[in-house]
């Protein structure tokens, strides 16, 4: 007997549809998505159980009559195209006629419609029912509730994956920002088990709404909004300042065309655009919101559309590094000065350190008295007085980590890695890289042709950042590398790769790259004439800070010390 058989259509159906609804967060997604494109002005979401008994989206969009309604739940109904071409000119949320099919294929789905006022009707369908044909007069305005019940009852090898109510009910909240985010014109209300959780009014501005997303009030007026143009596509960048920032990527978003994707890549710009101006570790907190011509994007590559393909993604990753770059380094002083404000918890009676997320960057956790703190004078990055070398005074090291001197009755502690590297950075973006040549050249393939347009065309300012690469057949050579570089091939091929998304600053990134494996690491030892002599080249900088925008030094003058100790 043959081993192959063809599945019975119903269970074909529940199958498929756990790939468009793996949990009740997607029902939220998918419910949003229409009523988005129904072009609603209010969107009200309301969850129970989760989302797994009942989740729901209401809308005062355009709404369907009596004929639509009977299809809209068949597989394959779609008002959004009418064919495969369609997708290349496609701009609606929803296109691919699998949602509300899948719906209820894994869930009882109820549908309340109305094209006009006085006019509405009912859908009923649930799994097992092949043809929605469950349709009755019902009483509402126009537009659509649409609401999936007992979600998995009858799949409970689905079900039991499921997580707790809480972690499901989490998951649907976070779509419901992520879809509320880029439509600011919309009212978003979001209710679970009764209650309004979140309430989005509409707005003028995408910094605006992003600004209502965030969990702390006070760091709305830190929001910048930038806009970037390019061939075929136009992005709007809401970024935080250097006030605000994450030790994860939670805050981090990029959208095309309104919908949210998982794109590293464009991700990683918002950071390349950034660096410089955040503590190294942390993430800024901002959105990309791109705009693309439909024929140069694919929206259809994954079942639920998170992700997408762009027909040149490093012209949109260079635009948006480019501009961030280009506004950061014209940001006001005042904004860029690091506060003394607001850098104690009382409570704690603890100094704020970089690794809690907070606002401002400053020194390692010491324990003080809470009135000593007060009086502790943090430097700032336009910091106008700096020692005098005649006065300088060398006070030992600490922790592997720190040379302390002594000047003006203050104690400096200068950390010894983040000085060394900004030095080293601003000798090499001088042009002072020194260039070892490779006894065995080293050989590499690059993945696309975006990285050999740039290796092609940047061979000559390459060789000036120490980097010889050439023509190898159909693949490159790299014939030197900076002194002292100490990476292995997989390593150097990557970090030589990387450049090509940096923009046009991949001068400044390099630069950084090699600062950071040059300079001086914790632990490493250092005799007293040259823990000195760094000590005094860290005073002569400029700019207090490493490429990654740490502080180089703190101060504590001799006043605040005798205070914590209760010192007279």
């Amino acid at each position: 007997m043959s081993r192959i058989h063809i599945l019975p259509p119903e269970e074909a159906r529940r199958i498929a549809a756990g790939e468009v609804i793996d949990r009740p967060a997607a029902l939220i997604r998918e419910f949003i998505d229409n009523a988005i494109d129904s072009g609603a002005s209010n969107i009200d979401v309301s969850i129970e159980g989760g989302g797994s008994k009942k989740a729901e989206v209401a809308d005062d969009g355009i709404g369907m009559g009596r004929d639509d309604l009977a299809l809209c739940a068949l597989a394959h109904a779609t008002s959004k195209i009418n064919s495969l071409d369609d997708l290349r000119t496609s701009s609606t949320l929803g296109f691919r006629g699998e949602a509300l099919a899948s719906v209820a294929a894994a869930a009882h789905l109820e549908i309340i419609s109305s094209a006009s006022d006085g006019d509405s009707w009912r859908l009923d369908v649930g799994p097992g029912d092949t043809n929605p044909v469950h349709i009755e007069h019902a009483g509402r305005t126009r537009g659509s509730t649409v609401r999936a019940l007992n979600l998995y009852d009858t799949m409970p090898a689905r079900k039991q994956f499921l997580k707790r109510e809480g972690s499901e009910a989490a998951l649907c909240r976070q779509v419901f920002v992520e879809k509320a985010l880029p439509f600011y014109r919309i009212a978003f209300r979001f209710n679970q088990d009764g209650l309004l959780k979140n309430f989005f009014p509409a707005v003028s501005s995408l910094k605006e709404r992003f600004a209502a997303s965030l969990p702390d009030e006070n760091n709305k007026s830190f929001l910048h909004e930038i806009h970037v143009n390019g061939e075929g596509f136009y992005a709007d960048i809401v970024i935080g300042g250097p006030e605000i920032y994450r030790s994860d990527r939670r805050l981090l978003y990029v959208f095309a065309n309104g919908r949210r994707i998982q794109d590293y890549s464009l991700m990683q710009a918002m950071e390349y655009g950034t660096q410089g101006w955040f503590p190294n570790g942390v993430h800024p907190v901002g959105a990309v919101y791109l705009n693309i011509d439909p024929s140069l994007a694919d929206f259809n590559i994954h079942p639920a559309k998170r992700e997408a393909r762009f027909m040149d993604p490093g012209a949109i990753h260079q635009a948006i590094t480019a501009a961030l770059r280009d506004y950061f380094h014209h940001i006001t002083i005042k904004q860029k000065n690091i506060s003394a404000q607001n850098i104690y918890e009382p409570e704690q009676n603890l100094l704020v350190t970089e690794a809690l997320d907070r606002k401002h960057p400053v020194a390692d956790k010491v324990v003080y008295d809470t009135e000593a703190i007060k009086n502790i004078n943090f430097v700032r990055i336009a910091a106008e007085e700096k020692p005098s070398y005649d006065e300088i005074k060398y006070a030992g090291r600490a922790f592997g980590l720190f040379i302390m001197v002594e000047c003006n009755n203050k104690i400096y502690i200068i950390d010894q890695h983040a000085a060394h590297e900004r030095i080293l950075y601003n000798r090499f973006l001088a042009g002072n890289i020194p260039k070892q040549e490779l006894l065995v050249p080293l050989s590499f393939n690059t993945e696309n042709n975006e990285e050999d347009k740039f290796l092609e065309s940047k061979k000559a300012e390459l060789a000036n950042l120490a980097i010889v690469i050439d023509r190898d057949g159909n693949g490159w050579r790299i014939d030197a590398l900076p002194g002292g570089w100490h990476m292995n091939d997989t390593e150097t091929v990557q970090a030589i790769l990387e450049l090509s998304k940096a923009g046009e600053n991949f001068g400044e990134r390099w630069a950084a790259t090699l600062s950071c494996h040059q300079a001086i690491r914790d632990g490493d030892y250092i005799d007293e004439k040259t823990a000195l002599s760094l000590a005094k080249d860290a005073f002569a900088l400029p700019d207090p800070r490493c490429p990654h925008g740490r502080p180089i030094w703190t101060e504590i003058s001799r006043e605040a010390l005798c205070k914590a100790v209760r010192r007279s």
